[in-house]
């Protein structure tokens, strides 16, 4: 039977550790607006964990595993789960580490988040009758990576900004080869 997502804290194993995004592209990649991002910062529910804003004129920085947990976040949000169980679900998640991310699938019957690591255990919550959703962790892991490669990071260590060609820009690719 899978497991009840219970309220349970950071990642140790995370790709990009030396990426941080600022908050108008952690929102473009996980399809969201920025006043939902700020709010969820302000709650708690998804803060920044590379570097959160302090006072006027300070950015926050997201990692690639926070932008993932917003986009997470607003998957849940679509499908009518409430704020009080996606904070539960993203809780667990935290806590579990991320180490397996890629291969869960998070379960919901609008009024518990469930965490399947298995075809038996999601088979098992679709036999109890009621309506099911389900979000494939890894799915959304590979949106976000995705989205990311388009769009400008910020190497942490050094604050420099890395800017990523549109592979779709035939201009941008003749000026590469040209030089």
């Amino acid at each position: 039977m899978p497991t009840a997502v219970q309220d349970s804290t950071e990642a140790e194993h995370e790709p990009h550790e030396n990426v941080g995004y600022r908050g108008p592209t952690a929102c473009a990649a996980a399809g969201i607006t920025y006043r939902q991002l700020d709010y969820w910062a302000r709650t708690g529910l998804v803060e920044p964990s590379v570097r959160s804003a302090h006072g006027s004129g300070t950015q926050r920085l997201y990692s690639f595993r926070d932008v993932v947990v917003l986009k997470i976040v607003k998957r849940f949000l679509d499908t009518g789960v409430s704020l009080q169980n996606i904070r539960t679900a993203v809780q667990h998640l935290r806590e579990r580490g991320f180490s397996d991310l890629e291969r869960m699938t998070l379960m919901s019957d609008g009024a518990t988040v469930y965490e399947c690591t298995s075809p038996d255990e999601v088979h098992a919550l679709l036999q109890g009758g009621q309506g099911i959703f389900g979000i494939a962790v890894g799915v959304v892991w590979r949106d976000v990576e995705s989205a990311l490669s388009q769009l400008h990071g910020e190497r942490i260590d050094t604050g420099e900004t890395l800017v990523r060609p549109n592979p779709a820009d035939e201009l941008a690719r003749r000026r590469n080869r040209a030089v």
